[in-house]
């Protein structure tokens, strides 16, 4: 299955990345726009169906999952959780399939799930993290701490670092984490987390109004992302 999915994709992947950098050689110049949008759709499903496979490995007998719920019954950790940064979809499943004690997602505003596509006329879609992987959670109780608040400092400046905390914490989440590339960032999210006052549903939906336009270049982002 591995090999059937991934050698055509890895094929036309590799096919209009040469034809958008060679486009003299293969005369493609006039249709850059169009095979940059398939290389993009290519590798974004790529990466989909390795994150598939890769939830299927750890599931597999004698795989990771097995090796960590054996050390939970031995009291080696107290307990085991899973974390996800690009696929809710994925991380949905996870959750739905094992009783893990806690998570960790990527949660803020601009990821909520709404659609820029078609000018920003599509009705809301439930594709975050927020919408799908967040409620299972929460129904099985489980530890649930948000990360990627400021989206990798992206956010900065798009809202200001009261709006992004507050809102990350008026969801029903346990803890947050937040990334702190500066020492003034310490101080300064100390004081908003002392003054914290949950916003309304109608704040956090015009928050995530106003990030909308930040949404597709956040999913391009996290979706090859990966943590140093």
């Amino acid at each position: 299955m591995s090999h059937e999915l991934r050698t055509p994709l890895n094929a036309i992947i590799g096919l209009t990345e040469m034809m958008v950098t060679n486009a003299a050689r293969f005369g493609t110049e006039k249709a850059q726009e169009p095979l940059q949008r398939v290389n993009r759709a290519g590798t974004h499903l790529l990466g989909l169906i390795n994150q598939v496979l890769d939830l299927a490995k750890i599931e597999a007998k004698g795989g990771l999952l097995e090796m960590l719920y054996k050390a939970k019954a031995q009291k080696l950790p107290r307990f085991i959780g899973v974390t996800c940064h690009t696929n809710p979809v994925i991380l949905k499943k996870a959750l739905e399939r094992h009783d893990f004690d806690c998570t960790q997602m990527a949660l803020n505003a601009a990821r909520v799930g709404m659609p820029v596509a078609e000018k920003i006329k599509e009705p809301r879609k439930a594709d975050g993290f927020e919408t799908l992987a967040l409620p299972v959670a929460n129904r099985k109780k489980m530890g649930l701490i948000a990360m990627k608040i400021f989206g990798q400092e992206a956010l900065n400046g798009k809202a200001s670092v009261d709006q992004l905390i507050r809102y990350a914490l008026s969801l029903p989440v346990s803890a947050a984490v937040l990334g702190m590339p500066k020492p003034e960032h310490i101080e300064e999210n100390i004081t908003v987390a002392k003054a914290f006052k949950p916003l309304s549903r109608g704040e956090m939906d015009a928050l995530a109004n106003t990030l909308l336009p930040q949404k597709a270049s956040m999913d391009r982002y996290f979706a090859h992302h990966v943590d140093g």
